[in-house]
């Protein structure tokens, strides 16, 4: 087991102080991380990851999306906004209706593996 080794002062010995600078400049930086952030709050509601598994099966009209989920127009268009805003979903207006894809067809699968999931 590894034990942290303080100088007087409280703070880490220098050998620390190296892998730390190392490991934080291979992390991203602030910009990416906050975008990260932001599209994981957009998959944090189960409205939104419904409707991310159901584009999993292709390109979806807003009112197809409304009758899946029972929910009404503006409830579902404030859903399919943020998921619009967080870069994951694209979409295409046909007359009045705004029709919906993934961005990327792998989210899905990528949300499962993030969780463990089958």
């Amino acid at each position: 087991m590894k034990t942290c080794e303080f100088k007087g002062d409280g703070k880490p010995n220098c050998n620390q102080m190296e892998n730390l600078e190392k490991i934080l400049s291979k992390m991203p930086g602030e910009d990416e991380i906050q975008k990260n952030a932001d599209i994981i709050k957009a998959l944090g509601d189960p409205t939104r990851l419904k409707i991310v598994y159901l584009l999993e099966h292709g390109e979806l009209c807003v009112c197809e999306i409304m009758a899946a989920l029972d929910k009404p127009q503006p409830t579902i268009s404030h859903h399919l906004n943020l998921l619009k805003n967080a870069g994951l979903l694209k979409w295409r207006k046909e007359g009045v209706w705004i029709h919906y894809k993934l961005s990327n067809q792998k989210l899905p699968e990528n949300i499962n593996e993030l969780l463990g999931a089958p």
